[in-house]
C-alpha cells in the first residue's frame, strides 16, 4: 500500500543499500520472483505482468508532474523534450528551439503528437529517488524516459534498443507489439536500430494492451512499437539499464591493458615480425598453401593465449566501476541521514560571523558509509583514487567524475569501511598508523558526504 511514496518510505527503514535495491527490484517485478525473471527472461524473452491495480505506481510520475515541470520553465525542446509523430509509416520530430512553454507543448499534444520527456529524474525527486536505489541492483546506470501519447496515435516507428527496457504503465493504456530479433546479429545488439518499416517485421511474439499498474519487459534487440487506443491517452515510463555493459565492452577495457603489460614484461611481444611476412600474408594470399602462413597464424594464436596471463582483470573491473560511478545518480538522503551527514551540519552565519563550523570527529565517533555503492577504490598510474557519487548531478554527466587522491596507506581503511557496512565502526578502529591519520581520513570522507555518523556531530 501507499504507492511509490509508501514503498520508498519502507525501503528507507532498511539499513543496507544493497537490500534496498534488491527489495525495489522485487517490487518492480512482483508477483514474478527475481530468480524466475533472471532465469527465464533477462536478456532472453519479454515478460508481461498484469496486476489489475491502477494505483501500483501511484506517486512515481504523472501528467500533473509533467505539467508542473513545464510551468517551472526547466524543460527545453530537444534537450529535455521531444515532440514526435508516426503516421502512414513516417516518423517525424517536431521540436522547435528554446524553452518548452506549456501553451506550445499542449498544442502539439492536442494535435496528435507524442511527448517524450528525457531524464525525468532531473525534474522529479521521486523518479530520482527510485532510480538512485535501483542502479545499485543492476551495477549499471538506471535511466528513464517518460512518454505521453494522445488517444488513437503512435509516436514512434518500430525499432529495437540497446538497453534492457522495463515499461511501467502509469496512466491510461497502450497497445504494444513486440517482435523477436530478426537475425543472430540483432540478438543483444551494441547499438539501437534505425526506424523500421512494417514490411520488415514478422509476426509479434507478444501483443497486449498495457493498463495502469502493468509492467512489460523486453531485452535489447527485441523490436517493439506501441500505439494508443481511441478511448484513452497513455503515460508510461521506461526504466532502462545495461547499455554497453556486455562481456565485449569489458574486454575493450581489458585487452589493451593486457597488451600494454605484455609488451613491457615479455620480450616475445617485442620481437620483430618476419621480414617477408607481407609477401605471404594478407587477403590476397589467403588461399595460398604456404608453411610460412601456417607458422605465422600459429605464432599469433600463441601470443594471444599468452596475453591472458597478463590480463589485469581486477583493474579492468575497477575501470568499469569508475565509469559506472560517473553515470550514477547521487543518493537521495533520508531525514536521519541528512542530520547525521555533512548535509545537515549546522554551520551557518549568525550574529555577525560563521558559527558551528568545526567538524569535531574524535576517536570515539562512530561512522559508516552513506551507501555501499557510492565509492570505488582504483589503483591508477597517478596514484590511488577514490571515486564517489555524492556530488554527481541528476543530469547525466553534467559533472566531471568526482574523486579523491588518497595516500596508499589509507587503502586498508577504505576496504574496512566497505566490509563493515552497514554496521558503524569507531574512528579508532580504522587501520591507520596514527590517531591523527584516522581522524583526518574520517573528516575528509565526512566532508565529501561519503560518511555518516551514528549520532549527529552537533545538534541543529
Amino acid at each position: 500500500g501507499g504507492g511509490v511514496s509508501g514503498l520508498l518510505r519502507r525501503l528507507a527503514r532498511l539499513e543496507d543499500s544493497r537490500q534496498r535495491a534488491a527489495e525495489l527490484f522485487r517490487w518492480l517485478l512482483a508477483p514474478v520472483a527475481p530468480a524466475e525473471f533472471l532465469g527465464r527472461h533477462w536478456e532472453r524473452a519479454p515478460l508481461l505482468v498484469r496486476r489489475g491495480d491502477p494505483g501500483y505506481y501511484a506517486g512515481l510520475f504523472s501528467t500533473a508532474d509533467f505539467d508542473a515541470a513545464l510551468r517551472r520553465g526547466e524543460v527545453h525542446f530537444g534537450t529535455h523534450l521531444d515532440v514526435t509523430s508516426y503516421a502512414e509509416g513516417v516518423r517525424e520530430t517536431h521540436n522547435p528551439s528554446g524553452r518548452a512553454l506549456p501553451a506550445v507543448v499542449w498544442d502539439f499534444y492536442q494535435n496528435g503528437c507524442s511527448l517524450r520527456l528525457l531524464c525525468p529524474q532531473a525534474f522529479s525527486p521521486t523518479v530520482w529517488h527510485f532510480l538512485s536505489i535501483l542502479q545499485e541492483q543492476f551495477g549499471s546506470m538506471a535511466g528513464a524516459n517518460t512518454y505521453l501519447t494522445p488517444p488513437a496515435t503512435q509516436g514512434f516507428a518500430p525499432h529495437y534498443d540497446d538497453i534492457e527496457a522495463f515499461v511501467l504503465q502509469l496512466e491510461g493504456k497502450k497497445h504494444w507489439r513486440v517482435y523477436s530479433p530478426r537475425t543472430d546479429a540483432e540478438v543483444l545488439p551494441q547499438f539501437s536500430s534505425t526506424n523500421l518499416t512494417q514490411a520488415e517485421l514478422g509476426e509479434p511474439v507478444l501483443e497486449t494492451v498495457l493498463e495502469a499498474g502493468d509492467l512489460l519487459y523486453f531485452p535489447r534487440g527485441f523490436i517493439h512499437q506501441g500505439d494508443c487506443l481511441p478511448d484513452a491517452h497513455s503515460l508510461h515510463i521506461t526504466v532502462s539499464s545495461y547499455q554497453r555493459n556486455s562481456w565485449g565492452d569489458f574486454l575493450e577495457k581489458l585487452l589493451p591493458a593486457a597488451l600494454q603489460m605484455a609488451m613491457e614484461e615479455d620480450v616475445e611481444f617485442r620481437r620483430g615480425l618476419p621480414m617477408d611476412y607481407l609477401r605471404y600474408m594478407g587477403v590476397a594470399n589467403s588461399d595460398t598453401a604456404d608453411a610460412r602462413r601456417t607458422a605465422f597464424v600459429e605464432k599469433v594464436q600463441s601470443l594471444i593465449k599468452k596475453l591472458v596471463d597478463y590480463a589485469p582483470i581486477d583493474a579492468a573491473v575497477d575501470q568499469r566501476a569508475k565509469s559506472f560511478l560517473h553515470d550514477c545518480l547521487p543518493p537521495v538522503l533520508t531525514q536521519s541521514e541528512k542530520v547525521q551527514s555533512v548535509y545537515g551540519f549546522p554551520a551557518r552565519w549568525q550574529d555577525g560571523g560563521p558559527c558551528n563550523v568545526d567538524i569535531l570527529i574524535t576517536k570515539d565517533t562512530e561512522i559508516r558509509l552513506l551507501r555501499h555503492g557510492i565509492i570505488r577504490l582504483c589503483n591508477e598510474e597517478s596514484g590511488v583514487m577514490l571515486y564517489y557519487t555524492t556530488e554527481n548531478s541528476r543530469v547525466y554527466h553534467k559533472e566531471e567524475p568526482k574523486f579523491l587522491e588518497l595516500d596508499p596507506e589509507y587503502t586498508d581503511s577504505i576496504e574496512f569501511l566497505l566490509s563493515s557496512y552497514p554496521n558503524h565502526i569507531s574512528v579508532d578502529n580504522l587501520p591507520c598508523e596514527t590517531l591523527e591519520e584516522k581522524i583526518s581520513l574520517a573528516t575528509l570522507l565526512f566532508e565529501k558526504g561519503i560518511l555518516t555518523t551514528k549520532k549527529p556531530l552537533a545538534q541543529v
